[in-house]
C-alpha cells in the first residue's frame, strides 16, 4: 500500500541513521553553537562534540529556520503527500512554533504534532507514525494514535550534573533549588518529562542508586509496546540498563533500543546521563 503520509521530525528525535532510512523519516536539524562557530546538529560526531564542549564556548542550540521547514514540506507535498511534522516539546524549544509557521502557506496538506517530549520520547512518535502510515492509516488516525501515545509515554533520566541545564536556561524554573539540593546532599537529580515540561521526579545517593530508580518506574508503566534506553558518554551503563530491563519485564532485548543523545540535547543535558524511554501497550499502564 502506498504511503500517502510522510513523517518529518527534527534532530532532537536522537533515532539512529538505520532507523531513520528504514523508514523514510525527514530530519530538520537544529542547529548548535561554540561561541561565533555554528553547527547543524549531526554535523559533528559525538567525540568532536564532546572535544568542543570541554573547550571555553559552551554549547548552545537553536531551533531551525521557518525557511528549512517549508523546503521540506514544499518537496514533499508537490509529490502528492501528506505531511506531519513531529517535534520536540515547545515548552524548552522554539522548534515547534517554526514547524507551525512553515506549515501555515500549505493549509490542511501539513500537520504539526508537538511531541511533548525529547530525545527517543519524540522520535519513537515519529516511528510509530511512520509504521502507521504504511499500514494505510489516514492522517486522523496517526493523530489520535499519537496523542494516546505522548500521554502514555515515560521518560525518566539519572543526571550526572545539572551545568548544562543551568548554562542552557531550559530548567529554569527548578535549576536553583535543584543545584542547592544536589550540591549540599551529594545526590543526583533524575527528572521526567510532564506535558512537555522538565520537572524533578525523584534523586538518588549515586548513579546506581538512580539505576534503581529508573527500573522502578519502567515496571510501574506496565506491559510495554516500545522501549529504549538513551545516554550520553555512558554506553556500558546503558548496555547494562538495557540488559536488567529485559530481564525485568520481558521485553525482548534485542528491541530495546540503545542510544546516545545527540548534540542538540547533549548540550543542555551534560556528559552522564543515563535515561529510560517507555511505551506501554495502547490501552495499558
Amino acid at each position: 500500500m502506498e504511503q500517502s503520509v510522510r513523517v518529518v521530525t527534527d534532530s532532537s528525535c536522537d533515532l539512529p541513521q538505520e532507523l531513520v532510512e528504514e523508514y523514510g523519516i525527514e530530519i530538520v536539524p537544529l542547529n548548535v553553537h561554540f561561541g561565533s562557530e555554528e553547527y547543524l546538529d549531526g554535523q559533528l560526531s559525538a567525540d568532536e562534540f564532546w572535544e568542543k564542549a570541554a573547550g571555553p564556548e559552551h554549547p548552545k542550540t537553536s531551533q531551525p529556520s521557518v525557511g528549512r521547514y517549508e523546503e521540506i514540506f514544499a518537496r514533499l507535498v508537490e509529490q502528492g503527500k501528506q505531511v506531519l511534522c513531529v517535534t520536540i516539546t515547545k515548552e524548552h524549544s522554539g522548534t515547534f512554533n517554526a514547524a507551525r509557521l512553515a506549515a501555515e502557506r500549505f493549509g490542511e496538506a501539513v500537520k504539526v504534532f508537538d511531541s511533548l517530549s525529547a530525545s527517543l520520547g519524540e522520535g519513537l512518535q515519529a516511528v510509530a507514525a511512520t509504521q502507521a502510515a504504511r499500514a494505510g492509516s489516514s492522517m486522523q488516525e496517526i493523530l489520535s494514535m499519537l496523542k494516546d501515545m505522548r500521554e502514555s509515554t515515560c521518560l525518566v533520566a539519572v543526571l550526572d550534573t545539572l551545568k548544562n541545564l543551568r548554562l542552557g536556561g531550559r530548567a529554569d524554573a527548578f535549576i536553583t533549588a535543584a543545584e542547592r539540593m544536589t550540591r549540599a546532599l551529594n545526590i543526583k537529580l533524575i527528572i521526567t518529562a510532564v506535558q512537555g515540561h522538565l520537572r524533578p521526579w525523584g534523586a538518588a545517593r549515586s548513579l546506581k542508586g538512580g539505576i534503581r530508580r529508573l527500573l522502578n518506574a519502567v515496571e510501574q508503566v506496565g506491559p510495554l509496546e516500545r522501549l529504549a534506553v538513551i545516554h550520553t558518554r555512558s554506553l556500558d551503563k546503558a548496555q547494562d540498563l538495557a540488559d536488567r530491563l529485559a530481564k525485568l519485564t520481558g521485553y525482548p532485548r534485542e528491541s530495546i533500543l540503545v542510544q546516545e543523545i545527540g548534540a542538540a540535547l547533549a548540550s543542555h543535558a551534560g556528559p552522564g546521563v543515563v535515561g529510560v524511554v517507555a511505551v506501554p501497550v495502547r490501552g495499558k499502564g
